[in-house]
């Protein structure tokens, strides 16, 4: 009785299952020209003539705010931290004292290579009396010449031990002016990074940051594109140029314009752009080394640019598409785009005056679509043959 019940439901899933791939199988006969959509049939879309247009619009550039001097405080002599001269956060000025490291050592050091001065000095002044006795004695053949040699060598030996102990001297009053460190140039200090006490190692231990503050820099990258035109607004740039700004967030602008203070040397071949260096005033101190800004560059120019609807771009995978209609079909072409000016948008390369464009429709389009502008064809009514 079991083994006829599971028989029967398996011929019912069997039947179900034939039932249903039949079906597909008819729905798939029925497909075409006349039955569905046709991908052959014509695209009612809207095309545009490609123009050289005038426009005036703002660029943005991420960018950093950067110090245009700056420089870290390591110690150059090993020792204690015995004082510290400033308040984190201080503006300083050149040769301001900053640091203090302990000197007794280095002091007693310079004391004893003074000494060691006197002592060599001496010693020179016995060479220079035994060298003159020799020599008039050899006048009158009473010493050996051998003699005579020997006291010129005992001087010469003599007064280069001299320099030598000169020197010494010299690079110990160093290591005892090291004790004492000031600021190289006018600028801002950091936090401390060592206390009063803590031991320092020379070359190594970082003190702190000094850094300019008025003006200040902002880096930003440029596409190797855009390198000519960067170059001629460095040479065009004069006072009162407002052709560079920036911005924090949507808002706030800063009050004052900037103006190109160089640009890198070179190209980064691993990006291939190149680093601008702009230089604004703040005098106010609101910009702070490490700020991330937005850098706008003003462009009004009297060049024309290729000015088309964002809505006829396509972008996959981060590139950026338009549909080109050439004899009545339509071809994907890869575009670069720009600044985007209301609802159009700068194609910096990938088109050409004089070309056409679909600007409406642009959804339904694909390589080698027909195209067809103005109303679309009425759709063909599908018919079953007759059986």
């Amino acid at each position: 009785m079991r083994h006829h019940l599971y028989n029967t439901i398996q011929a019912i899933i069997l039947i179900a299952i034939l039932s249903f791939i039949l079906s597909l199988l008819s729905a798939c006969n029925n497909k075409g020209p006349q039955g569905g959509w046709d991908p052959n049939a014509p695209v009612a879309v809207n095309i545009a003539p490609v123009k050289l247009q005038q426009a005036s619009y703002t660029e943005s550039y991420p960018g950093t705010v950067v110090a245009l001097n700056q420089i870290e405080l390591r110690a150059q002599v090993s020792g204690f931290v015995t004082a510290i001269y400033f308040k984190d956060g201080d503006r300083v000025h050149k040769g301001q004292q900053l640091y203090s490291i302990d000197a007794q050592l280095y002091a007693a050091n310079y004391e004893q290579a003074k000494a060691n001065v006197s002592v060599q000095e001496t010693n020179l002044q016995k060479a220079q009396q035994d060298a003159e006795r020799y020599h008039n004695l050899a006048k009158e053949d009473a010493i050996a010449k051998q003699q005579v040699d020997y006291a010129d060598a005992a001087l010469a030996a003599a007064k280069e031990q001299v320099e030598a102990a000169k020197a010494q001297v010299r690079g110990v009053q160093t290591s005892v002016k090291y004790t004492t460190i000031t600021a190289p140039f006018d600028g801002t200090i950091g936090i401390s990074q060592v206390k009063v006490g803590a031991a320092v190692t020379a070359g190594v231990t970082l003190l702190n940051t000094v850094s300019t503050d008025d003006p200040m820099a902002v880096d930003f990258s440029v596409d190797q594109q855009e390198i000519y035109r960067f170059a001629k607004l460095e040479q065009a740039g004069k006072a009162g140029d407002t052709t560079f700004s920036i911005a924090f967030g949507k808002t706030d602008v800063y009050p004052h314009h900037g103006k190109i203070n160089f640009l890198d040397r070179a190209v980064d071949p691993q990006t291939g752009t190149l680093k601008v260096r702009l230089q604004f005033p703040n005098k106010e101190r609101l910009l702070r080394a490490g700020m991330n800004c937005d850098v706008l560059v003003h462009n009004a120019s009297s060049a024309p640019v290729i000015l088309i609807p964002y809505a006829a771009v396509t972008e996959q995978l981060g590139e950026y598409f338009v549909y080109v209609a050439a004899d009545g079909k339509a071809s994907q072409r890869k575009v670069h785009i720009g600044t985007q000016i209301g609802t159009d948008v700068i194609v910096k390369d990938g088109l050409k005056e004089g070309e056409s464009i679909v600007t409406d429709g642009v959804q339904k389009v694909h390589e080698g679509s027909v195209l067809q502008t103005g109303a679309p064809a009425p759709a063909a009514k599908a018919t079953n043959p007759k059986k």
